[in-house]
């Protein structure tokens, strides 16, 4: 098994033994009309139950099982009992129906290494005090229809870089790391939307340190792990992801408090008040933190510059990097969606957000890229705070939830050609990413919604169709377009296990 090494093996075997009795009486006492009304799911093994059925890449094999034991499927990894929501009427359920009482999160073992459940606007509970607090702040501060208007012309800037250095390398004739570069665009954004810096460069090996931070820090929490299926084994960290966690996610705090401490000397040194219009987040949250009545503390402060740091970079630019791939492997829809591009930007030079709107064909190969690569395949898991029933199963309090979006993107029931790339499927169908048709949910809904969904979209558009304005492109070494490699690599987010690779050409002319 994947997840599982000889170390590990060896190790559960020794506490089979010693364990034997409890987990036995542990499950003699569930009711029986608990047992009858559960959901169905796949015959367990003692001790470890379903832990063999996951897999390398789980939302593909728990699609794959639920094909045969339904929608609303129960698995037992060890001691954690988890159900898998894959249909879309169950997954109204579980976002809308009882959103409350499903809005709890299981905090797995590598979160609780660094705390960040207690700090954390994705983690803690909606109904926390600190929940709406940093929910209010990020939206006032960041996400508000004003603030992101406020923050246009840095998008635009940055996302000009980016098409630059694209140029030079279609100059040297050079195969292009798409979801580097791309990464280094997402990071600089972000970076300048909270610290007015450049954190990545595209020339330079810091930005590939950051990516790796933020990949690994992702990985370490979303791998599957012996320390979630039996907390009795958390202290031995088999598979090191509570170490990779404080690695990852320290390298990130030393940056923060970095920034912090230098705008905190910067402010002191002040003798004039900072112009609003060169206010960053960053300058925000000092403010709430040294008001009067101090809001928000060093700790909220650096954890949630963490959620928004990792949210808003590794996301954005995978799901630019997936387009990509599959247009790649669709020659005819990448044509058609640079034809629109054309007729829309025309001679300008330069697409803005503002044409973007103008723009369904490209609108439509970002839902259908979110349709097939949803940067979460399982959102964030989900922990039932009581006894609840979905579609009429009985969910046990405290069961991991697990939405397959992943999964519901592919249901046959649901979409023609399931497997198929064909954006055309959305210029029918009046459906958004927004929450609220629950076929296509990659940024979640309801309480739990992602609150940088319209800055992701915004930033995703207009990376994408400056990529497919600007330039041609081919695969490198003779690799043709059916031959191209679409293999994925499971964490919290869902990545290309190798990169795609593509060299850029220079428009001779705009139609």
């Amino acid at each position: 098994m994947d997840i599982i090494s000889g170390q590990a093996m060896f190790l559960l075997f020794c506490f089979i033994l010693s364990s034997l009795f409890f987990f036995t009486t542990a499950r003699s006492r569930r009711s029986p009309s608990h047992v009858s009304m559960s959901p169905p799911g796949p015959p367990r093994l003692p001790i470890i139950g379903n832990i063999h059925l996951v897999g390398k890449n789980p939302h593909q094999s728990f699609a794959d099982l639920s094909k045969t034991y339904g929608p609303v499927m129960s698995l037992t990894l060890g001691c954690l009992n988890s159900v898998v929501i894959a249909s879309r009427e169950a997954a109204r359920e579980v976002l809308k129906t009882h959103d409350l009482i499903l809005s709890g999160r299981h905090i797995n073992e590598a979160v609780r290494s660094n705390n960040h459940h207690e700090f954390s606007i994705g983690l803690l509970h909606p109904s926390s005090p600190r929940f709406r607090m940093l929910r209010r702040v990020s939206f006032t501060q960041l996400f508000s229809p004003q603030r992101i208007e406020a923050t246009k012309a840095l998008r635009m800037k940055k996302v000009q870089e980016f098409v630059n250095f694209v140029s030079e390398s279609s100059e040297r004739e050079e195969a292009l790391d798409i979801s580097r570069a791309s990464f280094v665009t997402t990071l600089n954004i972000i970076s300048n939307i909270l610290f007015s810096v450049n954190l990545g460069s595209y020339d330079s090996k810091n930005s590939s340190v950051f990516q790796e931070m933020v990949t690994g820090y992702l990985e370490s929490i979303g791998k599957p792990d012996l320390a979630n299926f039996f907390p009795f084994m958390r202290f031995l960290d088999l598979q090191g992801n509570s170490k990779k966690m404080k690695k990852y996610s320290e390298g990130l705090f030393q940056v923060f408090r970095g920034f912090y401490n230098a705008r905190i000397v910067e402010n002191s040194s002040r003798t004039n008040e900072k112009d609003v219009s060169s206010r960053d987040f960053l300058d925000a949250l000092i403010d709430l933190q040294q008001g009067d009545e101090s809001e928000i503390n060093i700790d909220e402060i650096e954890h949630l510059l963490l959620d928004l740091f990792v949210a808003g970079t590794d996301t954005n630019s995978s799901t630019v990097e997936w387009a990509m791939a599959e247009l790649f492997g669709n020659p005819k829809t990448m044509t058609k969606v640079q034809d629109e591009i054309n007729r829309v930007i025309g001679q300008n030079g330069v697409v803005q957000e503002s044409d973007i709107s103008k723009l369904p064909y490209l609108e439509a190969v970002v839902k259908e890229t979110f349709r097939l690569h949803p940067a979460a395949p399982f959102l964030i898991p989900r922990k039932a705070e009581t006894d609840v029933e979905i579609l009429g199963f009985h969910v046990l309090k405290d069961s991991q939830v697990l939405v397959n979006v992943w999964a519901i993107g592919r249901d046959p029931t649901l979409w023609e050609n399931p497997t198929q790339f064909d954006p055309e499927r959305f210029l029918e169908k009046e459906i958004d990413v927004k929450g609220t048709d629950y076929e296509l949910t990659p940024f979640g809904a309801g309480r739990r919604i992602c609150p940088g969904l319209p800055l992701a979209l915004k930033t995703v558009h207009l990376m994408l169709a400056s990529l497919l304005y600007a330039f041609e492109w081919k695969i490198p070494n003779g690799v043709g377009y059916e031959d191209l490699d679409m293999d994925e690599s499971f964490g919290l987010t869902l990545h290309k296990t190798n990169p795609l690779l593509a060299v850029p050409l220079k428009k001779c002319a705009i139609n």
